[in-house]
């Protein structure tokens, strides 16, 4: 079946949006962490009214919500589609510069705000893809925000095309705009019982064609220690001092297991942040597996090194607590299989190769899943997400609004 053909409003939105800066703040006790993720909100707010989104609305906590009205009589589940609104703390989200490469020929990309900054193909290998297509990057000085401002804007965009085409036949359809996802907070305060849907989709996916039925399972771990102190003149013999303990912690994980020496379906530990005087110090680590046996393996490893370094510290205390993150969505998706299969149809008819992989990391639907709203991620078209080499294809955008469509039409069909 050939890919139907809409008049696209993608770039547009996308280019509206990424200029609004939205960065979350972990260090925040509120919620929304930053209150100008709201700025954006309003924004999509405004957008859904216009086009005939009567009860969209941003909340207090930062959440955007919207139903389009079902044009099919049959009882369709409702089917929602959800993106995040907030950029990574890890890269300025300030003053967005986009720059559209049109017609890409190939090769490396300079980005003109800074000359250090350079998309190497070599790097990069999924732009050998897209010659011919349009990329959006940013001038070098910030991220892009395609992370996840491409997803919004497909749903936007998808959003539009279902109103202005009643002929295409479609349950009731949510929309769902989160704040925090960054931060591991993006559905902390999502009311499900007012969304109403029965299953969904996130939009944060990376390359064409993607489809993510399955996640890390995730655990932060803190280490509290308590060393000895004296006077530095006076130390001989005294002083065990908590940040080199945390240092020979660090120092004692396994080279083999970190962010940067694995793949695929391997799990690290990975520490994220240490602090402390002399006396006392905190080393905070992410536990990542994608099952619930390697995760808890991993967390046994760590509490051996820690019990093992503190052997020569005699004088000095630790305490280590876990605390749950997310799970592996894959254990509530395996229950409703029609979602992917639904998802991978829609896909197909959007002109693409499906690719049903692994997420290392996780979305709002890895939450969102265990909190009863089975929820696998569909590509947005990101790439280099968090860094100031973000970019997105044009046409992979388009092609991920082709596939919401479809997968609101195929939801009706086997209904």
């Amino acid at each position: 079946m050939a890919p139907a053909a809409f008049k696209h409003s993608v770039l547009d939105r996308f280019l509206r949006y990424v200029r609004i800066d939205t960065q979350s703040d972990p260090t925040s006790p509120t919620t929304p962490s930053t209150e100008k993720q709201k700025n954006l909100g309003r924004v999509l707010v405004e957008e859904l009214l216009a086009l005939g989104i009567k009860d969209a609305h941003l909340d207090d906590d930062g959440y955007v919500y919207g139903t389009v009205p079902a044009t099919s009589d049959k009882k369709v589940p409702v089917i929602c589609f959800c993106s995040h609104m907030d950029t990574s703390p890890d890269c300025s989200g300030k003053d967005v510069k986009p720059q559209i490469l049109r017609n890409y020929k190939g090769g490396n990309i300079a980005l003109p705000g800074d000359p250090t900054q350079m998309i190497r193909v070599s790097e990069h290998p999924a732009l050998k893809e897209q010659i011919g297509n349009d990329i959006v990057t940013t001038d070098g000085t910030t991220l892009l925000g395609a992370d996840d401002k491409a997803g919004i804007a497909e749903i936007m965009d998808a959003v539009k095309i279902l109103t202005e085409n009643p002929d295409i036949k479609h349950g009731t359809i949510k929309v769902l705009f989160t704040p925090d996802e960054e931060i591991g907070r993006g559905v902390d305060k999502v009311d499900l019982q007012k969304l109403g849907a029965d299953f969904a989709y996130t939009l944060d996916g990376e390359s064409v064609g993607h489809l993510e039925d399955e996640s890390f399972s995730a655990d932060a771990a803190i280490i509290h220690i308590q060393g000895v102190s004296a006077h530095p003149g006076f130390a001989k013999g005294k002083i065990e001092h908590a940040i080199k303990i945390a240092a020979r912690i660090v120092e004692r994980l396994p080279k083999n297991m970190t962010p940067e020496t694995t793949e695929g379906r391997e799990g690290f530990l990975h520490p994220v942040g240490m602090s402390g005087t002399l006396e006392q110090a905190t080393l905070e680590l992410i536990v990542r597996d994608f099952t619930e046996t390697g995760l808890k393996e991993k967390e046994t490893m760590l509490e051996q090194i820690v019990s093992d370094v503190m052997k020569d510290f005699p004088r000095s205390t630790s305490r280590i607590e876990f605390k749950e993150q997310y799970r592996n969505m894959k254990v509530v998706l395996d229950q409703h299989p029609q979602i992917v299969e639904y998802a991978l149809e829609a896909i197909t008819r959007a002109g693409l190769q499906p690719v049903l992989s692994s997420i290392r990391g996780g979305t709002d639907g890895s939450r969102l899943s265990f909190m009863g709203l089975p929820c696998p991620n569909i590509f947005a078209g990101e790439h280099a997400f968090h860094s100031r080499l973000e970019w997105v294809s044009v046409q992979d955008m388009e092609a991920a609004v082709r596939t919401i469509v479809n997968l609101a039409e195929i939801w009706e069909e086997r209904a």
